[in-house]
């Protein structure tokens, strides 16, 4: 990919006064007219603002119902809108496409007031009969097509467990959501990407290809998917938010390379870039053209083990493997102090956590006993797939796989490093044909239930549940705290949660990192968010 870190003048000032690939990243461009500014002075630049977002991959879809991970809802969260938004840089509810919402004293009835004079990107009207019709879909469909509707909401359709029992219009502009039994997260559930609210009549035209021409009312519309290259969105004018968004076009370009992302932002080809390697923060920070982000850390990154796979079915072999990873050596080497070690699976900073339990500590020779004792004293083969992106939680799959296959080998475990392209390794692994796979999680919502009943409850099997564990008096647990509203009573049951989990050791948690991103001097207000899904209604460029 190898963009040249040492230009020529000639070509440096051509690049600085043509209007490069898209408009982006001119901080010096001397043909810029005035101040781009925020409040709309007299002077203001009359070309148009492009910022170019590097990213390490692809999206799989832009129908935000029908996916799980990061870099579809990185290009969603600008197109769709939710019914209650998070705050700029937290979980605390907020109010969205719903401006208001009352709940029943004994929390099973919401009452939702939308906002009026809001329309889709097709020019369709929003109002309660659009939300009917997304929860209508949602709920007709199942794990396959919709994963975490199942997830949040306990299952579709007509099964036991689906929390929610009807979706009313109950005026023009008034939706009422009745549940089968209280739901502490629900809220919170419903501002998570995945619930991004699509036009009813986009759905309809379109059908299986909605994903490839989304319609949502988001501060930008799709135009175009130039797949594993780009995704370019626009300023919707008819946005219902005043003022917003300021920037003209968002154009999400593919640069699988962590250090070939950053060359494009040294050289002035992109705007913004995720996924910075933690050793490049240094060089970012001392390059007064540059600025670096941290993204609030909500994640963790683990080594799952497929429960239903041999030998990974034994509890004792997955306690071996707990063992067997150096789990410091691996921060060390690949977070360089933006990052700490995860003994849960979820971060400390989530409600909930479990400080007491005791993580399973670098031991080969432990490892080896507990090899002995499950019968493989002569240690065993396996693949370990590597994950062919960078993610916040994993800066680079491939060196963490090598990594832990060392590890491995040390206690007479042989594991085969395989990987596959982005979509299929997710759908291969929810399918449950890993041995072990490298996988991780950014939190949607700030509670435990989003990471230890979405990740791990049996429910979740085949969609966020890819080790396949299922254990009954966890299940029992999870329902429990989320029907409980008691803070603290919720809290006591997912340490108890979290001891169970620990116990059974379904997967080797890895880290919980700091994620970082950088960008030109010329971006303005840009926040990370520690969902890891941008909304950049409010990010400004200067072009001065």
């Amino acid at each position: 990919m190898g963009n040249k870190k040492i230009l020529s003048l000639a070509f440096l000032m051509l690049l600085l006064i043509s209007t490069v690939l898209y408009g982006c990243n001119g901080g010096t461009d001397e043909e810029s007219e005035g101040d781009s500014g925020e409040t709309g002075d007299e002077g203001e630049s009359t070309e148009e603002k492009v910022l170019i977002f590097g990213r390490g991959g692809d999206s799989v879809s832009l129908d935000p119902i029908t996916v799980t991970d990061g870099e579809s809802f990185k290009v969603t969260k600008n197109i769709f809108d939710t019914l209650v938004n998070f705050g700029e840089q937290d979980t605390e509810l907020e109010p969205g496409l719903a401006s208001d919402w009352t709940a029943a004293d004994d929390g099973l009835t919401y009452t939702f007031t939308l906002e009026e004079g809001v329309t889709f990107h097709d020019g369709t009207d929003f109002n309660a009969e659009a939300v009917v019709a997304n929860f209508d879909r949602w709920a007709a469909g199942d794990a396959d097509q919709y994963p975490y509707y199942g997830s949040m909401f306990g299952g579709f359709g007509d099964d036991e467990g689906h929390v929610i029992e009807s979706v009313e219009a109950t005026g023009d502009y008034e939706v009422t959501i009745t549940l089968k039994r209280p739901m502490a997260p629900f809220l919170k559930n419903l501002a998570m990407s995945p619930f991004g609210i699509a036009s009813p009549t986009a759905i309809e035209e379109q059908g299986d290809a909605f994903g490839d021409n989304p319609v949502g009312t988001g501060p930008f519309q799709f135009v175009e998917w130039n797949r594993n290259d780009t995704v370019r969105i626009e300023k919707y004018d008819d946005y219902w938010v005043e003022g917003e968004p300021k920037l003209d076009e968002v154009v999400f370009r593919a640069i699988p390379d962590n250090s070939g992302r950053l060359n494009a932002l040294l050289a002035g080809e992109i705007d913004l870039a995720d996924g910075i390697n933690p050793s490049d923060a240094a060089t970012i920070e001392a390059d007064e053209n540059l600025q670096i982000y941290e993204r609030p850390s909500m994640n963790v990154g683990y080594l799952g083990l497929t429960n239903t796979r041999e030998p990974f079915d034994d509890p004792l072999v997955r306690q071996a493997m707990n063992h067997a990873i150096d789990r410091q050596a691996l921060v060390d080497a690949f977070f360089e102090g933006r990052g700490e070690v995860a003994k849960n699976p979820m971060p400390p900073v989530i409600s909930g956590y479990n400080d007491d339990i005791e993580g399973y500590e670098y031991d080969p020779e432990k490892a080896m006993e507990l090899l002995e004792e499950a019968g493989l004293g002569d240690g065993f083969e396996m693949e370990l797939w590597a994950m062919p992106v960078p993610r916040p939680y994993m800066p680079d799959g491939q060196k963490v796989a090598e990594a832990i296959q060392s590890d491995l080998a040390e206690v007479g475990i042989t594991a085969d490093i395989v990987s596959y392209e982005w979509a299929t390794y997710l759908e291969k692994a929810a399918n449950g044909e890993a041995d072990a796979f490298l996988l991780g999680w950014t939190g949607d919502n700030g509670d435990a239930d989003n990471f230890l009943y979405v990740l791990l409850d049996q429910d979740n099997i085949g969609s966020n549940n890819y080790t396949y564990y299922e254990n009954q008096e966890l299940h029992d647990i999870l329902i429990e705290a989320q029907t409980e509203v008691d803070e603290d009573a919720r809290n006591e049951l997912y340490m108890q949660a979290q001891e169970i989990i620990h116990e059974d050791a379904p997967w080797v948690p890895l880290a919980h990192s700091t994620p970082l991103l950088a960008g030109g001097s010329n971006v303005v207000d840009f926040k990370p968010h520690p969902t890891g899904s941008d909304k950049l209604s409010t990010v400004d460029l200067n072009l001065e």
